[in-house]
């Protein structure tokens, strides 16, 4: 039994897309990474079924489109070749090693759970698929650091995480102490994968997860800490949201902004009250927190 791999250049603008769009042309798995000295690619995983030629002439053409948009400056070329099935496992294990996180975490998939059983650090267990979020991602990894400096200066009674993918963040906010979390996702997907992924580390109880976005919530909901590890420009859009769900003085954390564009999220969210305290770049990536003035 053999499978195809799929290999393609990915741009930060055009990955999550990109991505979504192998997820629906069938594939087993789709794993981004940043090998040494080249730019970032995408990996997909497609069952031996599957055509080549057909494969990669729909990347092309998507390609093409984002090209006509004006999203993506050149089509990137397609590598495919055939892979043995025992090459498919190992590759996509190999994917997602056991990765520490700032002083107290330790993001790990199942496979590699009861190997660190008797880690000192605090494991956070998730699964890798469709849904974003396995701490791989220098985005993710940032969000993780300065929820830990946020849990350690004072535990918050409440994390709202809005676009929660995996799971990871609330995930990692109760493993820290936080007694509740409420996460949210406007993805199906990542909503089935943030309870699966609650369950599995024993956190089911104490992590609601819901589908909807942040404007579903009622006006009067008020959190100590907010989770939002998206996009910059939907940042932009929701920080009136922000301003209306996290309660005076409480901290907002913030991933997804590449590198420079954390200065227009802090000019858009100082207006509605909140003030930069720190960020963390990590892999091109910045991760912000911020304040609300009492």
């Amino acid at each position: 039994m053999g499978f195809w791999e799929l290999r393609v250049p990915a741009a930060p603008e055009t990955s999550e897309g990109l991505t979504n769009f192998l997820w629906e042309q069938g594939a087993l798995g789709v794993v981004e990474e940043e090998p040494a000295g080249q730019p970032p690619r995408l990996r997909a995983f497609f069952p031996e079924s599957a055509s080549s030629a057909d494969l990669a002439a729909a990347v092309g053409d998507y390609q093409e489109s984002l090209a006509a948009l004006g999203l993506l400056p050149v089509p990137a070329p397609v590598e495919i070749e055939r892979r043995l099935e025992e090459a498919w496992a190992s590759a996509w294990q190999q994917a997602f090693p056991p990765r520490a996180v700032g002083e107290r975490l330790i993001v790990l998939p199942p496979w590699e759970a009861s190997a660190h059983a008797e880690t000192p650090r605090l494991p956070v267990v998730i699964q890798p698929g469709r849904a974003f979020g396995t701490g791989q991602h220098g985005s993710t990894e940032g969000c993780l650091v300065l929820l830990e400096r946020v849990v350690r200066a004072r535990v918050p009674e409440a994390v709202l995480d809005i676009g929660t993918g995996t799971g990871i963040l609330s995930v990692a906010a109760v493993r820290l102490g936080v007694p509740r979390a409420w996460a949210i996702d406007v993805d199906p997907d990542a909503v089935r994968a943030a309870r699966e992924n609650a369950q599995r580390n024993g956190c089911a109880e104490k992590i609601r997860v819901d589908l909807g976005g942040p404007e579903a919530l009622p006006g009067t909901a008020a959190f100590d800490l907010v989770l939002a590890n998206l996009l910059t420009r939907t940042h932009l859009t929701l920080a009136p949201h922000y301003a209306r769900l996290l309660a005076a003085g409480g901290a907002l954390v913030l991933g997804g902004m590449l590198a420079g564009e954390e200065p227009q999220v802090a000019v858009a969210l100082s207006s509605e009250g909140f003030v930069l305290n720190t960020t963390l770049e990590i892999d091109g990536w910045v991760a912000a927190l911020l304040r609300r003035e009492p």
